[in-house]
Formats: structure tokens, C-alpha cells, sequence
């Protein structure tokens, strides 16, 4: 599983990777809810490397470029990651769950590049991500051609499947300061 945590956050008035949900940073409030069993990957921005928490992944990678959003963070998740499935999380969405990662999984079909899902009214959502690593390519290529939308990898393969069952807190994205103090842990 990979955490993108690279952003500058400007919208929050700082990175989001130096947050606190529960009196813990959020990356530790992350892997803790995520309760992943396999190998971890946080995946920083130029000048927001080793935030609070980043000694609980087994691995940091930085992003290349700075400023081509979470899809070079993608693109940086899958030239780190040592497994042929990525699972990607962002650090501002802390109502993802290992059951929504579970139900990508799930859901992708063996020529499918990746799975990602659509809400209840049909908008699709970038994260959670499933990738396969050997999505490298079509990412890469994406971002040479300045195509950097998450959403746009449906165009190469990645596969949109149903989220109505989930919870609108599920979908919560953490933006400005208000929406962290909305926040609910559940």
C-alpha cells in the first residue's frame, strides 16, 4: 500500500502530512485504520520529506518532480513499490478503508490496469486506487503528454466499479482547516 503525502496543502494552510486526527499524526491514524498486512510506502513531495510518522512505513520515496500533483505520486508509488498490486491512499481522505481497497481488489479483472471507484451519484473518485505496477508506462506517458488527471487512467485501462454501498464519510477529503474539525473518527 502506498500513502500519497507529497502535497504542500496550501488550501490547509500546510501539508497535509503534518496533520492530527485523535491526538496522533495522521499517517500513524492511517496505518492504523488501514491495518495493513503487507508492505507500506509513503510517498513525500520535495522539501515535505520524513513527516510525523514516516518511520512507521517501510519505505519513503520522494517525488521526481514537485508539482504535478497525486498523479506523479502515483507514478512514484509504483516505481517504489516491490509488489505487482498497488494499493494507493491519499493522506487527506482518512475515511478510506481496508474494505474499500478490499472490494478494488476484488472487482479487477485480470485485463483490467487498475480499479478505482464512482460514488453513489455516479462521480468518479480517484482514490482509493488499485493499480497493477506494470502501469508504469501509461502513466509516465500521461504525464510526458500533460495529462495529469488520476481520473483519466479509465482511458488506459483502470476500471470504474460501483461505491454506492459505502458511507459518505468514507469519501471525506480533507481540504481546509473546517473540514478537519468536521471530521469525525468513527
Amino acid at each position: 500500500m502506498a500513502v500519497l503525502a507529497g502535497g504542500r496543502g496550501e488550501r490547509m494552510g500546510g501539508p497535509k502530512s503534518g496533520l492530527v486526527i485523535g491526538g496522533v499524526p495522521i499517517l500513524q491514524y492511517l496505518l492504523r485504520r488501514l491495518a495493513w498486512g503487507g508492505p507500506t510506502v509513503l510517498v513525500t513531495g520535495v522539501g515535505n520529506e520524513r513527516p510525523a510518522g514516516w518511520e512507521l512505513f517501510d519505505a519513503e520515496v520522494t517525488d521526481a518532480v514537485a508539482g504535478e500533483g497525486p498523479l506523479r505520486g502515483v507514478l512514484t508509488a509504483l516505481e517504489g513499490a516491490g509488489t505487482e498490486l498497488v494499493a494507493v491512499v491519499t493522506v487527506d481522505m482518512p475515511g478510506v478503508t481496508a474494505g474499500m481497497i478490499g472490494g478494488l481488489v476484488a472487482a479487477l479483472g485480470a485485463g483490467d490496469v487498475g480499479a478505482m471507484y464512482a460514488r453513489g451519484d455516479g462521480r468518479v473518485e480517484p482514490f482509493p486506487l488499485v493499480i497493477r505496477r506494470g502501469a508504469v508506462g501509461a502513466v509516465r506517458g500521461r504525464l510526458a503528454a500533460g495529462r495529469r488527471s488520476v481520473n483519466s487512467l479509465t482511458e488506459v485501462g483502470v476500471r470504474v466499479v460501483s461505491g454506492a454501498g459505502w458511507g459518505e464519510g468514507c469519501w471525506t477529503n480533507l481540504n481546509f482547516p473546517g473540514d478537519l474539525e468536521g471530521f469525525r473518527i468513527d
